[in-house]
């Protein structure tokens, strides 16, 4: 994982990942029903996830418990994550 732009522990926005790039969640920051609305929605810690698509400032399509999430950037700012390094 790159050290710029990570956050405590390691872990770094779900939006600053590129396409292609694998992690998992670390932890979902925010009031507490955006923190339950994204839990619905399959981002729980542990949960692994794929991102899909990026077209920065724009949305994203996740990949996340077998199913395909369309988020917004700020949403996905909420998402922390711990990118997953390929051997």
């Amino acid at each position: 994982m790159n050290s710029g732009g990570s956050i405590s522990g390691g872990s770094l926005p779900l939006a600053f990942l590129p396409e292609g790039a694998k992690a998992t969640v670390s932890d979902i920051q925010g009031e507490k029903s955006i923190v339950g609305h994204l839990a619905d929605m399959g981002f729980t810690p542990s949960a692994r996830i794929m991102i899909l698509k990026s077209c920065p400032p724009g949305a994203m399509l996740v990949w996340v418990k077998e199913a395909r999430i369309a988020l917004g950037r700020g949403m996905a700012m909420q998402i922390l994550v711990n990118e997953i390094e390929e051997l």
